[in-house]
């Protein structure tokens, strides 16, 4: 009986913020995080340009992530009056994940 109640201690413990979470649960997916870099870099981008960016990502998937990301409020889709244009940019929330993405490359540099 006192284990259980050891083994539900420590459970509860190491359960991680839902905050936190949810946050990799947005950058962990496959091509979110390569389409936030290649915003940070280029600003404003048509979907051809950020497609032919991440070269491996399908139309049909880079467009779901995109749709994702709006969502989120991380990527919001511009389009133009009086004209068929749309590109994509980062809201405020996704150009505050610069420093986030700065320090994966700074890890990456190190450990990869």
């Amino acid at each position: 009986m006192e284990q259980l109640a050891v083994e539900k201690e420590l459970d509860e413990d190491c359960k991680l913020c839902p905050k936190f979470t949810r946050t990799f649960m947005i950058l962990g997916k496959k091509w979110n995080g390569l389409i936030i870099e290649v915003l940070l870099k280029n600003g404003n981008m048509r979907f051809k340009d950020i497609a032919s960016s991440i070269a491996k990502c399908s139309d049909r998937v880079l467009c779901e992530r995109l749709k994702e990301l709006e969502d989120e409020q991380i990527v919001v889709r511009n389009t133009y009056e009086g004209s068929s244009r749309v590109d994509y940019s980062l809201t405020e929330r996704g150009q505050e994940l610069r420093p986030v993405m700065e320090a994966v490359h700074a890890w990456s540099d190190k450990w990869i």
